[in-house]
C-alpha cells in the first residue's frame, strides 16, 4: 500500500522545523519562545501553502517566524519599559529616595516568580488549541472573534477553551497559595 503523498507544508516542516527552531532560539534566547514562534509561523503560511500561492515556501515562513519574533520582542520590550516606569513612579512616592515599596519585597518578589513559574507549567500543559486560544487572547489581544477565525472553529469554542485556560491558571495559584488571578 502506497503512503500518501504529504502537502506541501508537511513537506516544510519536515525539512525546515528544527533549523527553524535553531535560528528562532538564537534570535530569542529561549527555545520554549522559539517552538512557539515556529508553530505560529506554520498555522500563519498554512492556507497560503495548501493553495501552492508560496514561491519560495522556505524565504516565506522563516521571513514570517522572523516577523513573529521581532513582534514579540518589542512587547516583552514594552511590558518591561511599562513595569519599570511604574516602579519607578511608585518609588518617587515615597519620601526616602531609593526606599522599596511594600510590594517589592524580596519575599513578595519570590512569592510572583513561584506564581508565575506555576502558571507557565498549567499554561503549557494544556491541550493544544485551548493554550493557543489562550495565548492570542492574552497575549495578541485578539477579540473572541478573530481568535474564532485565525483558528477555523466557532466562537462558543473559543469561550470554552479560554474559560478552560483560566480555570487551569486559577488551579495552579491555588497551589502556591495565591488567592488571586
Amino acid at each position: 500500500m502506497a503512503l500518501p503523498k504529504k502537502s506541501m507544508l508537511e513537506q516544510l516542516f519536515d525539512s525546515h522545523a528544527t533549523g527553524l527552531v535553531r535560528y528562532l532560539t538564537r534570535k530569542m534566547k529561549s527555545a520554549q519562545d522559539a517552538e512557539d514562534i515556529a508553530q505560529n509561523a506554520f498555522i500563519r503560511i498554512q492556507k497560503l501553502a495548501e493553495a501552492g500561492e508560496l514561491e519560495n515556501p522556505k524565504a516565506y515562513l522563516y521571513q514570517t517566524a522572523s516577523n513573529l519574533a521581532i513582534d514579540q520582542i518589542r512587547r516583552e520590550k514594552l511590558h518591561s519599559n511599562y513595569l519599570q516606569g511604574e516602579v519607578t513612579r511608585q518609588l518617587a512616592d515615597y519620601e526616602i529616595p531609593g526606599a522599596m515599596p511594600d510590594y517589592c519585597t524580596p519575599e513578595r518578589l519570590l512569592a510572583a516568580k513561584q506564581q508565575l513559574n506555576e502558571m507557565e507549567k498549567a499554561i503549557g500543559k494544556l491541550p493544544l488549541k485551548c493554550r493557543q486560544a489562550f495565548l492570542l487572547h492574552r497575549l495578541k489581544g485578539l477579540s473572541y472573534a478573530e481568535i474564532a477565525q485565525e483558528m477555523a472553529i466557532s466562537v462558543s469554542s473559543v469561550e470554552k477553551y479560554i474559560l478552560q485556560a483560566l480555570k487551569a491558571c486559577r488551579k495552579a495559584l491555588e497551589r502556591v497559595g495565591a488567592s488571586e488571578i
